[in-house]
């Protein structure tokens, strides 16, 4: 038996780490951006315009973003999508604004340019899109709560259940807009619409680890395992180990493929999953879990930050 109730101290450490370290780079990047994320123009409206060179001609980003900048869209971001393609997002631009621009790009670096995609949001429509997502991932997290108090109605106290469950889920949302927080300010990585997709992704993966571990851990309680149930959470956990990484590690293979041969577009997406698998297993068999043991034996201390807990 694995004594992950042992060394639930450290797995609080480390998620304190994680944390603080996302609230730093949230607030630097709303110092330094206004705004806690860097936003792509599904949230602050603007275009969004792949262009694709001739494949006989080579293109660099930078020599392309210095051409950009010369043609007055000095706030355009742009991304290497691969095979001559190049996406840029810039302030709101009619169709025939960004047929110009691909033709004067297209002589200043003597290259044939055609734009392969167009892609406008109306500074309305994106208030209203970030207004949506942050209501779509509470009311996520509400109906989690309420399922999984509902669940476990038959356990003693199930509403720890479902708050410890949440907790968790919260835990992995958060370390991962603070890892695409700390993206933005490193490597200029934007989120979209599809950020919020992934999150809410996983939401469901993170709840549906939680509920197959705290079913085991309800159904060792059931038969009676042993009075301490601490040791019973152990023994659950040890059960489900093997279940929850092959599980999680055949679908991570699938997502580090769509990584590296998905293409520019869905890439970050894919990265939203790829990391919320990893952090739904932590947090389902490190957090979750003992925050259950934690509110059982009242070992509030655990819980807190090592520099703020007293020897």
């Amino acid at each position: 038996m694995i004594d992950f109730v042992g060394k639930n101290r450290w797995f609080f450490r480390a998620s304190w780490i994680l944390v603080i370290v996302g609230i730093i780079s949230l607030v630097i990047s709303q110092i330094r951006l206004d705004a806690p994320l860097r936003l792509g123009i599904d949230f602050t409206g603007g275009t969004s315009v792949m262009l694709q060179f001739s494949p006989d001609t080579e293109v660099t980003l930078s020599q392309l973003r210095a051409e950009v900048v010369g043609l007055g869209y000095d706030e355009a971001r742009i991304q290497d999508a691969g095979e001559g393609n190049f996406i840029m997002c810039t302030r709101e631009i009619t169709s025939d604004e960004a047929e110009g621009l691909a033709a004067n790009l297209g002589a200043a670096l003597d290259a044939e340019v055609e734009i392969v995609d167009y892609y406008l949001v109306s500074e309305a429509v994106a208030v209203r899109t970030a207004g949506n997502a942050l209501i779509a991932v509470i009311v996520a997290s509400v109906a989690m709560l309420f399922y999984i108090v509902w669940a476990f109605r038959r356990m003693p106290k199930p509403f720890h259940w479902g708050i410890c469950a949440v907790v968790a889920l919260v835990h992995d949302v958060f370390i991962i807009v603070g890892i695409f927080s700390l993206l933005g300010l490193l490597a200029e990585v934007t989120i979209d619409a599809m950020f919020i997709t992934g999150i809410l992704a996983v939401v469901g993966y993170s709840i549906n680890n939680t509920v197959v571990i705290f079913d085991r851990i309800r159904e060792n309680m059931s038969k009676h395992i042993s009075p301490d149930f601490a040791q019973t959470v152990n023994g659950s956990l040890t059960e489900v180990l093997t279940r929850c990484l092959n599980t999680s590690l055949t679908t991570l293979f699938v997502l580090l493929a769509l990584v590296f041969f998905g293409g520019a577009t869905i890439q970050y997406f894919v990265l939203v999953l790829v990391l919320g698998v990893i952090m739904s297993v932590y947090s389902s068999m490190c957090i979750s879990s003992q925050l259950l043991v934690v509110w059982e034996k009242r070992e509030w201390r655990k819980l807190l930050p090592f520099a703020l807990r007293s020897t």
